[in-house]
């Protein structure tokens, strides 16, 4: 299975230095050019791993009309990923709410950064999200108390 990322949740996860989790849990991560640019500078948390990333695969959205039809509500990368997960009939990983309701309304399967996180203790890829969970606050990651709450239920750890 593969999943378009945008920026955010390739962020996250390289705060905690757990980007190795996007590869496990969906095989395939894609991304489009403008969330490349936001994602592989080397002054960010885990920029030099992306950029450098075999893992990674940064495709071209063929439909710039889309995109620009979604840069009245969203950013640049935000509407790329959601355009080039439509086009490719993937999945959408993403963390910003206004984003994820205009992909849901569009039909695309979405998820964030604790969703996946929820998956690969599922798959068996980590042992507990608590901790995950507690080094994403750590490390300046917003984070509501009931999405905390809820993971830790989803995964059995409440």
């Amino acid at each position: 299975m593969s999943v378009v990322s945008n920026a955010g949740p390739l962020i996250a996860l390289a705060r905690i230095e757990r980007l190795d989790l996007l590869v496990a849990v969906y095989g395939e991560v894609v991304i489009p050019p403008t969330v490349y640019r936001e994602v592989s500078h080397e002054n960010l948390p885990g920029g030099a791993i992306v950029a450098r990333a075999e893992w990674l695969q940064v495709r071209h959205v063929d439909n710039q009309t889309a995109v620009q039809r979604l840069r009245f509500w969203l950013d640049a990368g935000e509407s790329e990923a959601i355009v080039l997960a439509q086009q490719l009939g993937s999945a959408l990983l993403i963390d910003e709410r206004r984003g994820r309701g205009i992909a849901t309304a569009l039909g695309l399967r979405v998820t964030g950064a604790i969703g996946m996180l929820i998956a690969a203790k599922q798959r068996g890829f980590v042992s507990s999200v608590t901790p995950l969970l507690d080094a994403l606050i750590t490390h300046g990651v917003r984070l509501s108390p009931r999405l905390y709450r809820e993971a830790q239920k989803v995964t059995d750890e409440a």
